[in-house]
């Protein structure tokens, strides 16, 4: 299953919302179908980023597995990164590939690297490889659509972060279960970034970082949160 995939590293990210940190990107391939943005508002389906990662999903760019963890191990001791600002956790009919969360989490040993998934926690052993992975410095974020989930996620020793709609206006807010949701500073803020605000790599546990719909599919990405409600 890995060697159908490809990912791509770009040591220097332009993004404006990352900073200059460098990013990677996964073959479609690696999207569960649990994702209730796919095909439904990803923002990662429009624009200069669906481009890069359709190239990626051809194969006509990035690297086989074995050579994507290589350039993991090349970063600099200490260096934040984030993995996947398009694709997913490697998985088989959703169920998370041990081989791929064991490999990247020893080549990150000593780095900083933090994701998203939207696998469901349920499936296999999901649950406790995306634990295992936080456990050992690889910061995997369960992503939800409503805070239930993340109390859900947060209950299960397990970091979350919330999509919410785009006519969100609040900054901070408290889930039912009393974690504290902080909306995406680099959302907030034109100046902030993720490569200095830092907190989806590392933060309280009982912290939820929202990120508000945007780009040109957000009103699609509006009607998937307001179905998961």
């Amino acid at each position: 299953m890995l060697s159908a995939l490809r990912f791509h590293l770009t040591r220097v990210s332009s993004n404006v919302k990352t900073g200059p940190i460098p990013v990677s990107t996964s073959s479609k391939a690696t999207c569960p179908a649990t994702c209730p943005f796919m095909g439904n508002g990803c923002y990662a389906a429009s624009g200069p980023l669906a481009l890069h990662w359709q190239a990626i999903t051809r194969g006509d760019r990035g690297v086989p597995f074995a050579d994507f963890l290589q350039s993991i191990r090349n970063l600099p001791k200490g260096q934040i990164w984030r993995h996947n600002q398009a694709g997913d956790l490697p998985h088989s009919a959703g169920r998370i590939s041990r081989r791929f969360i064991r490999g990247i989490v020893a080549a990150n040993r000593g780095r900083r690297g933090f994701t998203y998934t939207h696998h469901d926690l349920s499936k296999g052993e999901n649950a406790s490889l995306i634990r295992y992975a936080n456990r050992n410095g690889f910061r995997v974020n369960v992503s939800t659509e409503t805070e239930n989930a993340a109390d859900h996620a947060i209950a299960a020793g397990l970091p979350a972060v919330l999509a919410v709609p785009s006519t969100e206006t609040r900054k901070a807010w408290r889930t039912p279960a009393g974690n504290a949701v902080l909306v995406c500073p680099a959302q907030r803020s034109d100046t902030k970034t993720c490569a200095d605000c830092q907190l989806c790599e590392k933060r309280g546990s009982r912290v939820v970082i929202a990120f508000i719909a945007h780009g040109t599919g957000k009103r699609k990405a509006d009607q998937a949160i307001a179905a998961a409600h």
